[in-house]
């Protein structure tokens, strides 16, 4: 009896962006509108196909970036979110995404390309909660780079790339604040943050403020690992029933 010849199905690679900033006090993501089908005119991450077989997949993913919004690898760097290949996530076909994750500060206003009718940066927050809808299955991309970005902040000292050379405790707060996407108690944020040595450092001067007292300034430290890290707080059960 002679055994069934195997033969490998058709399946296509694409690469997906979630690239985050933050803006105005906000946390925004990168959104493209689709300028052909499927979706035609909706809201989508940036992304694509891989141009041929021997292209990289992380090329693929620069490649996307600067075709669809101009935005070169000069001001991100880009890392492996994770893989997404449900059966029917594009009718197209089965089409595998590899999707990337870059938070990155101060980027600039994007330049629409290629397929991509507009480009422009929306607030976090509106993906999240549903009332920006995007293509495919791109919301729950976004919300798991959202959660990736959440965590960095937790173990990183990514947040002082946020701000300024010099900053103060309370400017920091805000960067955390906008990306946790929650309000923290202020006095718990200073022991925290005072707890991390090498976190940040005392610049030795202060910032005037408006009828309150002289406010210390700090710059980065040299750790990039915090220890303890500064876990975010758990939602109360009040709002969790008030979610529901």
């Amino acid at each position: 009896m002679q055994a069934d010849v195997w033969s490998p199905q058709p399946v296509l690679l694409t690469v997906d962006l979630v690239i985050l900033t933050l803006r105005e006090g906000q946390l925004c993501v990168l959104l493209v509108e689709r300028g052909e089908d499927p979706f035609l005119g909706m809201l989508a991450l940036p992304g694509g196909f891989l141009n041929h077989a021997g292209e990289e997949i992380l090329d693929a993913a620069h490649r996307e970036l600067s075709e669809e919004t101009a935005l070169g690898a000069e001001w991100v760097h880009l890392e492996q979110l994770a893989t997404y290949g449900d059966a029917g996530r594009d009718p197209r076909g089965r089409v595998v995404s590899v999707a990337h994750l870059a938070i990155a500060p101060g980027l600039p206003e994007p330049v629409a390309g290629t397929d991509a009718m507009d480009a422009g940066w929306v607030p976090a927050e509106a993906v999240l909660s549903g009332e920006v809808g995007l293509a495919f299955d791109h919301r729950q991309i976004v919300t798991d780079g959202i959660e990736r970005a959440r965590t960095k902040l937790e173990f990183s000292a990514l947040a002082t790339a946020f701000c300024g050379e010099l900053f103060t405790i309370a400017e920091l707060q805000q960067v955390y604040e906008a990306v946790w996407g929650t309000e923290l108690d202020t006095r718990n944020f200073y022991r925290k943050v005072q707890a991390v040595k090498g976190f940040i450092i005392p610049a030795g001067s202060e910032r005037r403020t408006t009828g309150g007292r002289p406010a210390r300034l700090y710059r980065a430290g040299p750790k990039t690992v915090l220890l303890p890290p500064l876990i975010r707080p758990v939602p109360s059960t009040t709002e969790e029933e008030e979610e529901e």
